[in-house]
C-alpha cells in the first residue's frame, strides 16, 4: 500500500497505485460557483491527518515566506468542427501546436497527389498544425476538411499517431481570432457534454494571461482561485514586505494590484524558495 507520507515509498510508486473506481455520477458536469467554493482535501503532513476544507480556506495555510508561482498559460478554444470534402462527414479537429515551417513534413503520397494534380502549385509550407481528429477512420493524407461555411480549411499531409495527423491550414486573417470565434473549448473527455460559450471563462484561470494563449488544457489547482483570494494573498504579502509573489504585470487580474512600490523577488529569494 502506498505510504503518501513515506519519502522511500513514493520514490517506488507506480501508475496503477493511484487507480480507484470512480463512480461517473460523481463526476461533475459543470463547474461550481463560485469557483473558490471547490472541495479541498487538505493532508497534515506531521501527523498523517486528512480533512475536507473548501479551496477559499487555502488563505489560512499560507506561511510567511511561502513562494506563490502562478502557471499565466491561456486556454484557447481549439476544438473545431468541419465537414469532409465531398461526404460531408462530421469530422472534429483538437489543435495541439503549430509547427514551424522547417519542423513541418509532407509524405510522399501527398507529394505524389500534388505532382499529378497541382503541377502548377507552390507547396506552402506555413500554417502547419499537429491535431487529434475523431472519427479517425474517415481522415485520411490528401483529404480537406472545411470550418466557418468553406471560409477556412484544412488539408491532411500526414499521419502522426493513431488519430494524430498533421494539417495545412488555409484561411484568411488571423488565425486565433477565427479559432475563438468559430472554435469550442478543449473539455476533457470525463466531462460528458458539449462545450458552452460560458466554458470560456469557467475552463480559465482568472489570472490566465491573453500574451500566453498556447494551452488546451488549463493549470487544474489553478482553476479554484477567485480573484478575492488572489487579492487577499497579493495584499497580505505586500503588506508583510514579502516580494515571493511572482506576476507578471501584463495579467489582466494581477496589472491592478501592482504598483510603483512592488519590488519583484531577488534572486536569492527565488533559490530560497526552489529548495
Amino acid at each position: 500500500m502506498l505510504n503518501i507520507l513515506d519519502p522511500k515509498s513514493a520514490k517506488s510508486t507506480k501508475l496503477a497505485d493511484f487507480k480507484f473506481n470512480l463512480p461517473k455520477n460523481l463526476i461533475a458536469k459543470y463547474p461550481v460557483d463560485p469557483r473558490s467554493s471547490s472541495r479541498m482535501l487538505v493532508l497534515n503532513r506531521k501527523t498523517g491527518e486528512l480533512e475536507d476544507k473548501k479551496f477559499v480556506d487555502i488563505l489560512n495555510f499560507f506561511q510567511k515566506g511561502d513562494c506563490i508561482v502562478l502557471n499565466e498559460t491561456k486556454v484557447f478554444p481549439a476544438k473545431i468542427c468541419g465537414k469532409k470534402e465531398k461526404t460531408n462527414a462530421k469530422i472534429d479537429v483538437l489543435l495541439l501546436r503549430e509547427l514551424k515551417p522547417e519542423k513541418s513534413r509532407e509524405t510522399d503520397i501527398l507529394k505524389k497527389i500534388r505532382h499529378e494534380y497541382e503541377e502548377d502549385e507552390v507547396i506552402d509550407n506555413k500554417h502547419i498544425w499537429d491535431v487529434l481528429v475523431e472519427p479517425a477512420r474517415k481522415v485520411r493524407i490528401g483529404n480537406k476538411i472545411f470550418f466557418d461555411q468553406g471560409k477556412v480549411y484544412c488539408e491532411i499531409i500526414d499521419n502522426t499517431t493513431s488519430r494524430g495527423r498533421s494539417v495545412r491550414f488555409s484561411y484568411d486573417g488571423d488565425f486565433y481570432r477565427i479559432i475563438d470565434r468559430i472554435g469550442n473549448m478543449p473539455l476533457p473527455e470525463y466531462i460528458k457534454r458539449d462545450p458552452l460559450e460560458f466554458d470560456k471563462n469557467s475552463y480559465q484561470t482568472i489570472f490566465a494571461n491573453p500574451e500566453c494563449t498556447a494551452s488546451i488544457a488549463p493549470p487544474g489547482a489553478g482553476l479554484h482561485f477567485s480573484e478575492e483570494i488572489i487579492v487577499t494573498l497579493f495584499s497580505n504579502l505586500h503588506k508583510a514586505n514579502i516580494a515571493n509573489f511572482i506576476p507578471s504585470p501584463n495579467t489582466p487580474i494581477i496589472s491592478g494590484l501592482l504598483n510603483s512600490s512592488f519590488d519583484p523577488p531577488s534572486k536569492k529569494s527565488a533559490k530560497n524558495n526552489s529548495t
